[in-house]
């Protein structure tokens, strides 16, 4: 096809402002990132994705990181030859559109749906190679109506439960919030102290799947060891033991209480056994103690996290009850403790002070008994003692009758069988992930679609009555969920009796909506959740792109959900995992600015001096110059990438996002680093503008003769670059990049065979920078070969290997195995003369000195060694 443009004689310098926009358009009008509904298999399939935004009203530099990412390796990958799939949608349901809603009397849907508008307008001024056809909100109807179709597929698979739990309520907005969302005992969003209730809730089975989510992670390679290890711990398999300890007396119909325990071994050493808060034994008791329900109810208060509980103060209250330990008859203190907690284990623990942190902090302020059963190596049994740090690593067993003298291991064993033979216990294992609790009691979301009946019971909406849409007229005025208090929607006939009955009002969890979206994008206009011709054909994604922040709850449900897909055939995924690949991006930091009464300042609002200093801009009001850190908008150390794009150019952006750091690690964003960025663009336009006089025409074929060096410099970067974008190294491939054009630059000559490899080089430079600067990359296509179409549906330049070879070598020299320099050679060197220059290397030289040479051991093009005697 023909390019839009040609460069006017008179231009002075690249306009990305004018540049840009005309080349989204070449690209729209092309169709050059429009993926196939089902691929036809002429091409191999990659499928890229990052992390679906949320609207919230404008872009940040965390967006640009992370999508000028994903670009890359989807313009790469389509370069290479492969059928990409690269889509663009919105995680649109949520809290802060019901906020606002509240605080400034708009609909949630419009608030939403504005923000998509700004945001789509930010994200297509990047110049990003998405496929915009696919793109969804996850509160269209059309994606939570199928939603809720997979719902009841998965009810009817057996793979949701309805059952009361106790959860974190937030008083103010009036919501279930997830352990992850208690902050210091507070509700992340609204700041409120989150309270403990028990409510009826919508659970999506996770923990039957908890087996195969562990062990596959071993498969996951191409995912980050940090992400696997914190899936591992939270999945948290744990084997150990049941023990039944008998209580002095029956309590709301129980006899004894069971406890799942990881340290069988220690029970000997036992001092107390603590219920939690939420226990139904404690429940019982509290309603005839009023110091246990005073407690109790200042438990609810508190944070409930595992993290904000082994930071908390440790406290209980007694119950007047006891225990008997099974192994030595003793009885022992009932305890309501506030570090126990219902959902783990089985709401209730035996203490071992001497050997567990925890217990030993609880009976050191209660004055509770603390007996070591655990010797550790090297200690005497009748002098060992615990002071204030129990005793957590393996020893031998003391204090523990039969026990004594085992080593753990051993101890465990024996104990499990005793506890057998006297009907006391058993081996168990026990799991860390419990079922997703996914009500919410709120208006902004997915309703969840069944019907409850006071003669039915719980009926689910037929199919085809779905999508059980929200209404549109609802009431912020009132605290709590809209849905609740409408006045129409939530009646509705039972499907099965037509007798009147009520719609459930929760709404899904919004990680819901995240679970299952990159399945939908492989067909999102399909009449059922998935088209399966096209998501066996798609997934799994290739290569997903998110923060790290998402390695647990969203990545962890995502791979649940895939499974549950499989199991009630929307997938054909054997494997059950969603993504292939996985990489997660560094946050985007700046400066932090404060001016003289303590308020944060924008880097907008900061005028910086010369002698390092900085103003409050247009006064003399000094600003304090604080830390480097991440990017907020609490702290105002934002940078709004609308108006870098403004004044730099999208391509700017992009090209000081890569550069500036590996993309696994933090980045400072800097203006210096974005000028720098800059003037690269332009100094690329000047290479190839100022060039094009004196190079031959375009396609001529190169002038006979040795091959000029410059040539050499391309086929080595084209092999570089492609190692680097292969590896994730984006940072290396812009270094190798600058260098190119170092060396075009010095590469002054006018000869024929000069002039061919400068055009070969500068044609090879728009091609390699095209995945990172893809509208410069056009530019200067189109002034080296005008007319011969874009460089987006190029492929990837390929190298030469005789021009790419190395002429070198740097060989490493050892004395005895041991590094002592190395040396760098012609790669045509013979044995004897890497030899000798390996002897008279300096460091080899002196460790030879005086020294008898036994053996010299030479691989090729690696290392020489010397054997002496």
């Amino acid at each position: 096809m023909d390019t839009p443009h040609e460069i006017a004689p008179a231009a002075a310098r690249y306009d990305p402002a004018e540049a840009e926009p005309r080349w989204q358009r070449a690209w729209d009008e092309a169709g050059c990132f429009a993926a196939p509904d089902i691929p036809d298999g002429t091409r191999p399939k990659y499928y890229v994705l990052e992390m679906f935004p949320y609207p919230s009203g404008r872009i940040h530099m965390g967006h640009v990181r992370n999508y000028t990412l994903g670009d890359v390796v989807a313009r790469y990958k389509r370069a290479r030859g492969f059928e990409v799939l690269h889509p663009m949608g919105w995680d649109a349901f949520g809290l802060p559109a019901e906020n606002a809603a509240r605080e400034r009397g708009i609909h949630p849907a419009k608030w939403t749906y504005d923000n998509i508008a700004t945001m789509r307008a930010e994200l297509k001024r990047m110049g990003l190679s998405l496929d915009w056809s696919r793109e969804f909100a996850t509160c269209d109807p059309d994606y939570y109506g199928q939603q809720q179709a997979l719902f009841l597929d998965f009810l009817e698979a057996g793979l949701v439960e309805r059952k009361e739990a106790f959860v974190n309520w937030d008083p103010v907005d009036q919501t279930v919030l997830a352990n992850e969302q208690v902050i210091d005992g507070r509700g992340w969003r609204s700041g409120a102290v989150v309270e403990r209730r028990k409510l009826a809730q919508w659970f999506l089975s996770i923990t039957r799947y908890a087996d195969d989510l562990l062990a596959a992670l071993d498969r996951l390679e191409r995912w980050p060891e940090r992400v696997r290890l914190m899936q591992r711990n939270w999945i948290g398999r744990s084997e150990g033991a049941r023990v039944r300890f008998p209580l002095s007396r029956p309590v709301a119909g129980l006899a004894e209480i069971e406890v799942f325990t990881t340290r069988p071994d220690t029970l000997f050493g036992m001092s107390f056994l603590a219920l939690s808060p939420d226990h139904p034994v404690t429940a019982a008791l509290a309603r005839e103690n009023e110091e246990i329900a005073r407690f109790v109810a200042a438990c609810r208060t508190e944070g409930t996290t595992e993290a904000a509980l082994e930071t908390a103060e440790k406290r209980g209250v007694p119950t007047g009850l006891a225990v008997t330990n099974p192994l030595n008859g003793k009885a022992y203190p009932v305890w309501v403790a506030n570090f126990v907690l219902m959902e783990y284990g089985t709401g209730a623990i035996f203490g071992c002070p001497a050997h567990d942190q925890r217990d030993l902090d609880f009976a050191r302020k209660y004055g509770l008994s603390v007996t070591p059963v655990v010797l550790p190596e090297g200690a005497e049994a009748e002098s060992f003692a615990i002071a204030d740090t129990a005793f957590t690593g393996n020893g031998t067993l003391i204090n523990s009758g039969f026990l004594d003298g085992l080593s753990v291991p051993e101890a465990k064993r024996r104990v499990v069988a005793e506890l057998e033979r006297l009907g006391a216990g058993r081996a168990a294992v026990q799991w860390r992930l419990r079922d997703w609790g996914v009500s919410r009691q709120r208006y902004w979301g997915c309703p969840i679609p069944v019907i409850h009946c006071d003669s039915c019971g719980i009926v689910p909406v037929p199919k085809s009555d779905l999508p059980v849409r929200l209404p549109e007229d609802v009431d912020f005025s009132r605290p709590g969920n809209p849905l609740d208090h409408h006045p129409t929607w939530k009646h509705v006939p039972c499907p099965r009796c037509g007798r009147p009955a009520r719609r459930e009002t929760d709404t899904f969890d919004t990680f819901v909506d995240s679970s299952w979206y990159f399945a939908r994008f492989t067909a999102p206009r399909h009449g059922a959740p998935t088209n399966r011709d096209a998501a066996d054909a798609w997934l799994p994604v290739d290569q997903y792109i998110g923060g790290i922040e998402h390695a647990i709850l969203h990545l962890l449900y995502a791979r649940f959900f895939t499974r549950a897909m499989r199991d009630t055939g929307h997938l054909g995924l054997a494997s059950g995992e969603p993504f292939a690949g996985l990489f997660t991006q560094g946050m985007v930091k700046h400066e932090t600015y404060r001016g003289a009464d303590g308020r944060w300042l924008y880097p907008s609002e900061v005028e910086k001096r010369a002698d390092g200093t900085a103003v409050v801009r247009g006064t003399d009001e000094p600003v304090t110059i604080g830390g480097i850190e991440a990017m907020s908008k609490s702290k105002r150390n934002t940078v709004d990438p609308g108006a870098i794009i403004d004044r730099y150019g999208a391509d700017t952006a992009r090209w000081f996002i890569l550069a500036d750091n590996p993309p696994e690690r933090d980045m400072e964003w800097t203006e210096a680093g974005v000028a720098g960025a800059a003037r690269f663009v332009q100094r690329l336009w000047r290479l190839v503008r100022g060039a094009l006089p004196s190079l031959p025409p375009p396609g001529e074929p190169a002038p006979p003769g040795e091959a000029h060096a410059l040539r050499r410099t391309t086929h080595r970067t084209i092999v570089a670059v492609t190692e680097a974008l292969e590896g994730f190294a984006f940072n290396v491939a812009v270094a190798r990049l600058h260098e190119f054009a170092n060396a075009i630059a010095d590469s002054a000559e006018d000869t024929p065979a000069a002039l061919w490899a400068r055009r070969e080089a500068l044609e090879t430079m728009a091609r390699l920078v095209a995945p990172m600067m893809p509208h410069l990359a056009e530019e200067l296509w189109s002034m080296l070969r005008p007319g011969h179409g874009l460089v987006a549906l190029l492929s990837w330049p390929e190298h030469d290997p005789a021009l790419a070879a190395s002429d070198t070598v740097t060989i490493a020299v050892q004395v005895m195995g041991k590094l002592r320099g190395t040396v760098t050679l012609s790669a045509a060197a013979s044995e004897a003369e890497v030899l000798a220059a390996a002897e008279a290397e300096p460091n080899v030289a002196r460790a030879l000195a005086g020294r008898t040479i036994r053996k010299r051991i030479h691989v090729p093009g690696r290392v020489v060694n010397f054997v002496v005697g």
